[in-house]
């Protein structure tokens, strides 16, 4: 996956999968600091110790639609190839935690991508996951709720076309804020 935006929106889909109720997603961009960061919280099923210790392993996968599970050890080596660190972090019934670094301003680091579709194709058919999105950058930080916005709609479902036509377009338009010069 060449763009990070792919590799959150894959891991947020096993959350969902995880029955997580709550999805926590925090990207910070430190430039000064040389580090990007993503953390993926949940508070799904989580997993058993075995499975943590093989999650990283490219022929292992809890699904039994296919034989490899290739997101998470592409996460690790998108990381660890950038002088990044990858910590995955799970207990069972109480959720899993995601944690991983790039070097900002390496060669190889992917580019973040269409977040505003991330997290639209991540909402757009869940009702019972809620999410929650930080964005950090040295320009401000933009926060998505999906409970506060739901709120907001009293009923009315987020997949709505123009619901999800003013969400994508708020989403851009606060991420334009923030945006630093790569």
């Amino acid at each position: 996956m060449n763009e990070l935006s792919l590799h959150i929106l894959d891991i947020a889909q096993n959350s969902i999968r995880a029955n997580a109720g709550l999805i926590q997603i925090h990207v910070k961009e430190l430039p000064d600091e040389n580090v990007l960061s993503i953390q993926i919280k949940d508070d799904g099923d989580g997993m058993k110790q075995h499975q943590v210790e093989r999650a990283e392993n490219p022929f292992f996968t809890s699904r039994t639609t296919r034989k490899v599970g290739l997101g998470i050890p592409l996460l690790k080596q998108n990381a660890e190839q950038t002088n990044g660190q990858f910590q995955l972090q799970s207990t069972e019934k109480i959720g899993t935690t995601l944690t991983v670094s790039f070097g900002f301003h390496h060669f190889d680091r992917p580019i973040i991508g269409d977040i505003a579709g991330c997290l639209l194709i991540l909402i757009s058919n869940e009702t019972r996951t809620d999410l929650l999105y930080t964005h950090q950058t040295s320009k401000g930080t933009f926060e998505f709720d999906t409970r506060e916005i739901k709120k907001e709609l009293d009923g009315i479902p987020l997949s709505t076309p123009e619901i999800q036509l003013f969400l994508k377009e708020m989403i851009l338009g606060n991420l334009e804020q923030i945006q630093i010069s790569e």
